[in-house]
C-alpha cells in the first residue's frame, strides 16, 4: 500500500470482513495493510470512530472484531436534501431510517448495506451505513466553482450534498459557474470527499438551452438522435408520395380541422364531423400515421422506444422523433396531404356510440385552430375571430354540442373530473421567464378531449373484443388504506364519503369533488384526493381505467409523442390486414415495452415538474423583497404554502419565521393557532406576504408575512379543535 493514497476506513473495514468472526489487534490491521509509519499512527484513530459508529466491537485484549451480519439489511439509499436518509427493508416494513452522520460513504441511488442500530435515546431503529456493494452514479451534472487552487462541482440534483472535488488539471475548459459534467474517479469515504474529472462543458448556467441539457442528463433523457436514425429520417419523403395512396380511403374532400395549443407544432389528430338523421353524430378522428413511416426494429424505432415520449418545457421540446418527422411529414399540418389511421365514430342523439369502423386513410386538413380561438368563437362569440373562420363556425359548434353530451355521458357512469389549473410561464425573447400565469382548461380543451377520449376506448374496446394483444392505459383503483387516510383528511372540513364493501366508485369521489366546488378547501381536496389515487400506467393485462370508469382503454391519439400509441397503430393495422409485419417493435414483447413505456413516462413528467419549478424560482427571484397578496392554498407542520393573485406562484411561509407567537398544527382543522394570542392561519385565508427567498437549486420559494392578522373568508364551518400536533 506504501505510496497509495491514505489508509480508509473502507480498507478497515474490508480487512475484518476477510476475517469475519475473528478479532483483531491495531497492530494486526497495521500488519495485513502493509502500511507506512504515518499511516500507521492513523489507524488507530480511524479504529476508535468505526467503534463509535458501531461499525466495530472492542473486544477483550485491546483487540476488535466486526459485529455478527444477523442485524444487516441490504437495500437503495435515498438521501433526503436535509442530509439524512431511508433504505428500503424490502419486506413491508418502514423504511430505516440513517441519521446523516452515518451514511458515508454511500450517496443517494447507492445499493448499501446497513447496520440497525437503536436511537440511544428514543429507542427507535435506525441504520449506519457499513459498506456500499454497488454504486448509482459514475457521471453527475452541477456547476464547477473553482476559488484558489481548489474545483469543485456543485450537483444539480439536491439529494446529493456534497460537492466532487475537482483537482487542478483535471478541470478541463471549464470556467467558474459553468455547468458541466463530471465523471467521479473516486468514490466518497467516511472522512473524504468523492473526486472527478470534467468530461464535458455544458455551457452557462443561465443559459435557457443549457438548463434544457442540464435537466436531459439529471433525468437520463435521450437529447441527441443516432447518427443512424437520422440518415433513416433523411431518407423519409418530406411529402405524400402516389404509391402511399395504395389501399386508403381519400378523405380529403372532408373538412377536417386541427386543435391544438398556440406553441405546438406536432399536431398528432384532426377532427371532422357531420349531423346524421335521427339526431346522431358522426365523428372522424384521423390519427398520424407514424407506423407508416417508423418501420419495426428500425433505428428511427430504437431511438423512439428509448425515449418512449416527447418531453415539453416552456419554449422547447425533446421530441420522440426527430424534427422532420413530428413536425414535418408526420404532423397533420394544414393545407398538406397527410396518412392517417383514421377511428370513423357513430353516435346517437344522446351522444352514446352505437358504430365503429377503422381504417387508413388520407386527408388534408382544412386550417390550423388554437384553443383560444375555438373559445373566442364557441364561449365568447367573438364576432372578427367567428367572421375570419365563418366556413368552420357551424362544425365547431357541432361539436361543442356533442363534446357536452360526452362529458355528460361520462360523468352518469362516474369519471373523474379534477379539471385544475395548471402553471404557464409566458418566456420573453432570450428564452427568460417573464410571467407566470393560470392555465385553465376551457370549452375548446374540453371539445377536443371529448373527441380523443372516445376514439382511445373504441379502439381498445374493439381490439379486446378481437382478442387482440395490446398495450392498455390502466388505472386501478385506490386500495382501502388510502381511502382510509382520505376520509380521515375530508373530515376536517365536515366532508365525508360513505365507501360500500365492495369498494370505492369513481362517481363517489366525483360527488366530493362536485360538494366542495368553489369553497376555499377545494384545491387542496382535489390535491389529496389525485395523490390517494394511483398513478395510470401502461399493461397488456387491462384492469380497467378507474379516473375516467372505463372498462378498457388505451392510448391511440398520439403516435407523434407517445410510443405506446405507435404500437396501438401498429397492432390494430395488423389485425386490419393493413401492415402485414410480423415483428412489431424494437422490443421483444408487448409487456416489455408497456413497462418500459411507463417508466419513461414518469421520467418525462419528473424532468417537466422540474424546469417548471426552476423557471418560477427564477422569476420570483427577480422579485425578492417585493409585497403580494394571496391565499393560503395547504397547510403543514412545518407551514403554509401561499398562492400568490398577481402570478401563479406558491411559496412557503415556514413556521419558524412566525416570531410572535409559539404556533401548533391542528391536524383536525388543517390550521396552525399561536398558543397565546389565539391567531389562526386556515386554508383559504387572504395574506400579504414578502418574497424572501428564491432557491434555483432546491426549487423553493420562501415568504415572509407581512405583519397583520389574515383576512379569513366568511362563512366556513369549523369542527371543534381536537388532537393536536406541536410544531417548533
Amino acid at each position: 500500500m506504501a505510496g497509495k493514497s491514505e489508509v480508509s476506513s473502507e480498507q478497515i473495514l474490508e480487512l475484518f470482513s476477510r476475517h469475519a468472526g475473528q478479532s483483531l489487534s491495531l497492530r494486526d490491521v497495521q500488519a495485513a495493510l502493509d502500511l507506512s509509519a504515518g499511516e500507521r499512527k492513523q489507524v488507530g484513530k480511524l479504529v476508535k470512530e468505526l467503534v463509535r459508529e458501531k461499525l466495530l466491537r472492542r473486544v477483550k485484549g485491546g483487540r476488535f472484531v466486526m459485529p455478527e451480519k444477523g442485524r444487516q439489511i441490504t437495500g437503495i439509499l435515498s438521501v433526503h436534501r436535509d442530509g439524512y436518509g431511508f433504505v428500503s427493508r424490502g419486506d413491508d416494513q418502514e423504511d430505516v431510517f440513517i441519521p446523516a452522520r452515518f451514511l458515508k460513504p454511500a450517496m443517494h441511488g447507492d445499493r448499501v448495506v446497513i447496520r440497525l442500530e437503536r436511537d440511544p435515546r428514543t429507542g427507535r431503529p435506525e441504520g449506519h451505513v457499513v459498506s456500499v456493494s454497488e454504486r448509482a452514479h459514475k457521471t453527475l451534472v452541477g456547476q464547477y466553482q473553482r476559488f484558489k487552487d481548489i474545483g469543485t462541482v456543485l450537483v444539480v440534483d439536491p439529494s446529493l450534498t456534497d460537492e466532487i472535488l475537482v483537482p487542478s488539471g483535471a478541470e478541463g475548459d471549464a470556467h467558474h459557474g459553468q455547468m458541466v459534467i463530471v465523471q467521479i474517479e473516486s468514490y466518497p469515504g467516511r472522512t473524504r470527499s468523492a473526486v472527478g474529472k470534467v468530461i464535458e462543458v455544458l455551457g452557462d448556467a443561465d443559459d435557457p438551452a443549457v438548463e434544457i441539457r442540464v435537466t436531459a442528463v439529471k433525468y437520463e433523457l435521450p437529447i441527441e438522435f443516432s447518427a443512424e436514425a437520422m440518415a433513416e429520417a433523411g431518407r423519409v419523403p418530406d411529402r405524400v408520395l402516389e404509391h402511399d395512396l395504395a389501399g386508403r380511403r381519400d378523405l380529403r374532400s372532408l373538412p377536417f380541422v386541427t386543435i391544438d395549443g398556440e406553441t405546438a407544432k406536432d399536431f398528432d389528430d384532426a377532427v371532422a364531423i357531420q349531423r346524421l338523421s335521427g339526431g346522431g353524430y358522426r365523428l372522424w378522428v384521423a390519427i398520424a400515421d407514424v407506423s407508416h413511416y417508423v418501420r419495426p426494429k428500425s433505428a428511427l424505432d430504437c431511438d423512439a422506444f428509448e425515449r418512449g415520449t416527447s418531453v415539453y418545457f416552456p419554449g422547447d421540446c425533446i421530441p420522440m422523433l426527430p424534427e422532420s418527422l413530428s413536425n414535418g411529414i408526420c404532423s397533420l399540418n394544414p393545407q398538406e396531404d397527410r396518412l392517417v389511421v383514421v377511428a370513423e365514430l357513430d353516435f346517437d342523439a344522446r351522444g352514446v356510440r352505437v358504430q365503429s369502423r377503422f381504417y387508413s386513410g388520407v386527408i388534408r386538413s382544412r386550417t390550423r385552430l388554437t384553443y383560444t380561438e375555438v373559445r373566442l368563437m364557441l364561449v365568447d362569440q367573438d364576432e372578427e375571430t367567428c367572421s375570419r373562420y365563418s366556413e368552420f363556425l357551424t362544425d365547431l359548434q357541432l361539436m361543442g354540442s356533442f363534446s357536452e353530451l360526452r362529458i355528460t355521458r361520462r360523468r352518469e357512469r362516474g369519471s373523474l373530473d379534477f379539471d385544475l389549473p395548471t402553471a404557464e410561464i409566458v418566456l420573453d425573447l432570450r428564452g427568460r421567464p417573464e410571467n407566470v400565469v393560470r392555465s385553465e382548461r376551457n370549452l375548446a380543451h374540453r371539445l377536443i378531449e371529448e373527441m380523443m377520449l372516445a376514439a382511445n376506448e373504441a379502439v381498445a374496446q374493439w381490439l379486446e373484443r378481437q382478442k387482440v394483444p395490446l398495450i392498455f392505459r390502466v388505472h386501478e383503483s385506490p386500495g382501502e388504506e388510502k381511502m382510509a387516510l382520505l376520509q380521515d383528511f375530508i373530515a376536517h372540513f365536515n366532508q365525508g364519503v360513505s365507501i360500500p364493501a365492495e369498494g370505492v366508485t369513481p362517481k363517489i369521489l366525483q360527488d366530493l369533488l362536485n360538494r366542495v366546488a368553489g369553497r376555499p378547501e377545494e384545491r387542496v381536496i382535489n390535491h389529496v384526493l389525485l395523490r390517494s389515487l394511483p398513478q395510470a400506467v401502461y399493461d397488456v393485462e387491462n384492469h380497467g381505467h378507474f379516473g375516467l370508469a372505463a372498462d378498457s382503454y388505451c392510448h391511440f391519439t398520439s403516435p407523434i409523442r407517445r410510443y405506446p400509441d405507435l404500437m396501438v397503430h401498429r397492432v390494430l393495422k395488423r389485425h386490419l390486414g393493413l401492415d402485414r409485419g410480423d415483428n412489431l417493435s424494437v422490443a421483444d414483447s408487448l409487456s416489455e415495452i408497456a413497462g418500459k413505456s411507463s417508466v419513461c413516462e414518469r421520467r418525462a413528467m419528473e424532468a417537466e415538474r422540474d424546469i417548471l419549478n426552476l423557471k418560477k424560482c427564477q422569476f420570483m427571484s427577480e422579485r425578492i423583497g417585493e409585497i403580494y397578496r394571496g391565499l393560503i392554498v395547504s397547510i403543514q407542520p412545518f407551514g403554509f404554502f401561499v398562492e400568490l393573485e398577481e402570478y401563479f406562484v406558491e411559496g412557503l411561509v415556514h413556521v419558524n419565521s412566525l416570531d410572535d407567537d409559539f404556533y401548533q398544527y391542528e391536524e383536525e382543522t388543517q390550521r396552525l393557532i399561536g398558543m397565546r394570542q389565539r391567531r389562526k392561519f386556515e386554508i383559504g385565508d387572504q395574506v400579504e406576504v414578502l418574497v424572501q427567498k428564491a432557491d434555483t437549486s432546491r426549487r423553493e420559494i420562501s415568504f415572509l408575512l407581512k405583519e397583520g392578522n389574515p383576512v379569513a373568508r366568511p362563512g366556513r364551518s369549523r369542527r371543534p379543535s381536537g388532537r393536536r400536533r406541536r410544531t417548533g
